[in-house]
């Protein structure tokens, strides 16, 4: 049985774009820059350099998950957008790593998820910062940046029904990051979603490519930052 049900109508809804005199505002694109850039400076203290992964850390309060995004997408290791989480809990309901699908890293206790964006070598003007490579995100593979009304967040997405989301306006959210992880593969290699310690096993409404609402099963772990 599930724990939790969650009405989230549009979890990742495609960009809204706005005109704006003789061209067009992204405004989506714009104001997830922004938002992005407050919850950085929300917890400084868990946003770092992460040379390992080529890029950089988002790391949850509990520290059992990390968002990591890449500096140049060049030189990217693995991926260049990705979650990083502890494997114990997932082993614990029930996970045999082993039969993850291939896009599923897993090293020193800790399984990785995410997408590679593209070979670009990018360049900055002006040193490489955890926002400045974001807006590299948002400026070269605007694609993957939503915004899912229902909660009034944005996000990246990891590719396979995986995301990292964070509030609009940490103000009026009490949800002010969620990591968002797609049970399926999870459930075909032995984990029972609903047991899995620190992470809340949901049912989505979301609209389907045609605007279609739907439901589906999402893995969730939400933070409020303040």
């Amino acid at each position: 049985m599930k724990t939790t049900r969650i009405t989230w109508a549009g979890l990742f809804a495609l960009s809204i774009l706005a005109a704006v005199s003789c061209g067009k505002l992204d405004v989506v694109g714009t104001d997830s820059v922004k938002s992005f850039d407050k919850v950085l400076n929300q917890i400084p203290q868990s946003v770092a350099s992460d040379e390992k992964n080529g890029g950089w850390s988002l790391t949850a309060p509990d520290g059992g998950v990390r968002f990591i995004w890449g500096k140049n997408y060049a030189e990217s290791p693995l991926y260049d957008v990705m979650i990083e989480f502890g494997d114990a809990p997932f082993i614990d309901a029930g996970l045999d790593p082993d039969k993850l699908p291939e896009n599923f890293a897993r090293y020193d206790g800790k399984i990785m998820v995410g997408a590679k964006l593209g070979q670009e070598q990018l360049r900055y003007q002006g040193e490489a910062t955890p926002l400045a490579s974001y807006e590299q995100i948002v400026k070269l593979k605007r694609s993957v940046i939503g915004y899912h009304m229902a909660m009034d967040h944005y996000g990246v997405n990891l590719g396979g029904g995986n995301l990292f989301e964070w509030a609009k306006d940490m103000d009026a959210n009490d949800k002010d990051i969620v990591f968002v992880l797609n049970p399926d593969p999870f459930i075909a290699a032995g984990a029972d979603p609903a047991r899995i310690e620190g992470w809340v096993f949901a049912t989505v409404a979301v609209d389907d490519a045609n605007g279609k609402p739907i439901e589906v099963d999402k893995i969730l772990k939400p933070f409020n930052l303040k």
